[in-house]
Parts: structure tokens; sequence; C-alpha cells
């Protein structure tokens, strides 16, 4: 097999990892003259900059073959599937390659388990290390850690990478035993929680060393995760609970859903369809409305009535901020001039940035429609919640039992606003 057919197997069975994002990555490089790559602050790989670029990096694995035999992975070792493999080697040499004819600004770096963990996650930092320690290369790094390997490889492959991330694949024990027999939810966190004290405690060493210790070598900005949507019967208030978890133990930077899609060869045990891609889109916004709104994943998914099963999922026609307003009527309408900022961020068509400019314009004055115009709020979902000075919705509006079909998109709509909604959300900020 030649170096080529070996990089379109591996580039291909590396698409299926989401979590490679990088928002937030720090410049390694300094005005020192004679550096390879300078990754900055922005984001890498298929990820958007604050202006808006899409930012790429060579996604690889470093093998596709793997002892596991995960029934949702194509790489799984029961499956059919031609394998490759390439030495640390070749991966230095076709990034550095890359790098400096400018396809690349950076490399994301995972691979199937050969013979043991502690083997693969020696091979990963090898790369890393070699492009650290012998080529100077400040460019962008990520790489998949193995959850069974020593807490001295991840400390390792923290102090190399810019970013590390290790895969929880499913919300619960119970579905990992099913769908993947190798993997353990209580190991996976353990690295996790491993990998959040080497930050925790580089961070502290940041804080208080001198001038003179400024040039010790740092670590890993953060770690993310993925969960696999769809694969199994978890509903959306599961998923984004073990989210919650993640978020509040571990302090993961991201954790990253992935629709389940068909392989080549399935399981019988795998459902044959995928789920709507929707479903994956509506748990990012829910996702984003825990982290940056104040919400729980309780307050967004479907609530079961009194002596009934609740689907526990998230409303597919709505977004989750919407969906809870609707809900809730009684928390609404909103004086826009006097309301905190906790409760400002629950108005439907209001995001982050809007809540923000009302607060600074409100200072000066009564807040009317035109401002809101001025600040780019979305009026057409917000109008039945607010009052401003020179509007007070109608007392039946909020009571209107189609208010929902006000909102809820078109049968052939539907993916026209999908696509909307999704490009809306790569900006980081949902209304």
């Amino acid at each position: 097999m030649d170096f080529r057919e070996k990089l379109e197997i591996l580039a291909d069975a590396a698409k299926y990892d989401a979590s490679c994002a990088s928002s937030g990555a720090r410049p390694r490089s300094s005005a020192k003259t004679g550096k390879i790559g300078s990754a900055g602050s922005v984001g890498i790989c298929h990820s958007y900059a604050p202006d808006g670029r899409c930012i790429s990096l060579l996604k690889i694995l470093m093998t596709n073959a793997c002892i596991y035999d995960c029934h949702f992975c194509i790489n799984r070792r029961s499956s059919d599937i031609r394998r490759a493999r390439m030495s640390t080697r070749e991966i230095v040499d076709l990034t550095l390659n890359f790098y400096k004819r400018n396809y690349i600004e950076g490399l994301f770096l995972s691979s199937g388990i050969i013979r043991d963990a502690d083997y693969t996650m020696e091979q990963l930092v090898r790369v890393a290390r070699e492009l650290r320690e012998v080529h100077e290369f400040r460019g962008y790094i990520h790489l998949k850690s193995i959850p069974e390997a020593s807490s001295e490889l991840l400390r390792q492959a923290g102090v190399f990478a810019d970013r590390v991330s290790i895969n929880i694949e499913l919300p619960s024990q119970e579905s990992l035993t099913r769908f993947a027999p190798e993997k353990n939810l209580q190991r996976t966190e353990g690295s996790m929680q491993t990998i959040r004290g080497f930050i925790d405690e580089h961070q502290y060493d940041r804080r208080t060393r001198t001038s003179r210790q400024s040039t010790q070598r740092t670590f890993a900005t953060g770690q993310s995760t993925q969960m696999i949507v769809g694969a199994d019967r978890s509903s959306d208030a599961e998923i984004l609970n073990r989210s919650t978890k993640l978020y509040g133990d571990y302090k993961l930077k991201r954790v990253y859903y992935s629709a389940f899609s068909p392989i080549p060869a399935a399981s019988t045990i795998l459902p044959l369809k995928s789920p709507p891609l929707i479903r994956e889109h509506r748990l990012y916004q829910a996702d984003w409305l825990m982290r940056f709104y104040g919400f729980r994943a309780s307050e967004l998914t479907e609530q079961p009535e009194s002596g009934t099963a609740g689907s526990g999922n998230l409303d597919l026609d709505l977004d989750p901020k919407l969906t809870w307003a609707l809900r809730n009527r009684e928390a609404y309408p909103v004086d826009l001039n006097a309301a905190p900022k906790e409760i400002l961020l629950r108005i439907p068509g209001i995001g982050v940035r809007g809540v923000q400019r009302i607060i600074e314009v409100r200072r000066h004055g009564k807040i009317r429609l035109s401002d809101l115009s001025k600040l780019r709020v979305n009026l057409r979902s917000c109008l039945p919640f607010i009052i401003t000075a020179d509007h007070r919705p109608a007392l039946y509006e909020l009571d209107q039992e189609n208010l929902r079909e006000r909102f809820a998109p078109k049968p052939d709509q539907k993916e026209f606003s999908f696509v909307a909604a999704a490009q809306s959300a790569h900006h980081g900020e949902i209304q």
C-alpha cells in the first residue's frame, strides 16, 4: 500500500470524531524567528474564527486497526474494512509538509487501540513531542487521549498538545456495556479528573511563578469529549444531564454531539437509520443555553405529565429557549427597562450580546422598539414576551393556543430553517 492510499484510508476513518474544534487555543509562538507555525487564538479544524474564517487542520488516525469492538465504530476489530497504519515519522513529515504548503494550521491526531492503551498513547505523544521539540512546531495540536492510559502519559499529552480530549461516547454505563463492552464510564471519568488536575496545577503554577520561570513548558488549555446521539435509546435529558456533570466535575471546554451515522457492515444491534440531524442541532442549542444562559437540563427537555412516562427529548420544531418560554408563559411579559440580566437572557429572540447592549442602552434612557431594531434583536420572536416604553403585548397574546404554530416552521420550510439555524450557531450565539 502506497502512502497516498494510507492517507485516504486514515483521513476517512477520522471523520466520525467531532470533538476537534479548538476555539481559544493560545499562541505558542513569540517574536522569535525561525519557528514553524502559529495557531494564534483562533479556532482550528473546521470551526470558525471570530472574523468568520473557517480554520482547517490535518485530521487523521495513526491507524484504523483496533483491538476494541465498539458496535457503533467502523474501525472495530470485527469490521471488514481495509486497514492502514502510519509511522510516527510519516505523520510528523506529513504535518510539516502540509503546514509549509499552507494546507493546514495544525494537527488533530487519534488512533485505534494498538496492542494496549499505553502503547497507543506512547505513539501519539511521540508525534507531538517530535513536532514540538525537534521541529519547533508552533501550530495547533489536538491529541485524542486513551482513557485506560497511565496518568504520566496523559500528562505528557497535555504538555505537548494545545487541547486533549477523551470520548465518553454514550451517557450511561448500561449503554456502554451493550455497545462498547471494552469501555468503562468510571475509567473515562477518572482520566478526565486526572487531566483536570494537571490543568488546575498548571494554572496555579502560572499565577505564582516568577518572570524567570515564564519559559516553563505550558499545559493544554482544556479538554473536550464527544457523545454519539441516536445509536442507543438514551434520551436528550440523559445526554444533557451527563453533559452537566462533565462540565461541572471536570471543567470540560466542550461536549460535542455527533448524530449516529449508519456504517458499512453495521452490527445488528444498531438502528437502521440515523436520528434526525435537527436533534443534534437542538442538543447544541440546549448545551449553549446551559453554559451561557443559566438554564438547567431539566428545564429544557420535555417533562412528563403526572402519572405518565415522558420522552425526555427536546422539541424538534422549536429551539429550546422558545419551547421553555411557551411552557412557562406566566413568566412573561418581561419589562426590558427593569428586569435583571438573568431574566433578560430567557427572552426568546434576544441573545447574550443583545442583553448586554440592552443593559448598556437603558442606562441612558427608556428602551423602545426602535432601539431593539438598531440592536439587531429578533423582534418577531420576542414581541409577545416583552414590554418596552412604547410596547405592551395584549393580554390575550400569550394565552393564544396557536402561539406555538405562529413560531413553528411550515413543513416545506423545516429544512431551510434548520440550515439557517445551523449557520447562525457557527457564530456562537442563539437567540
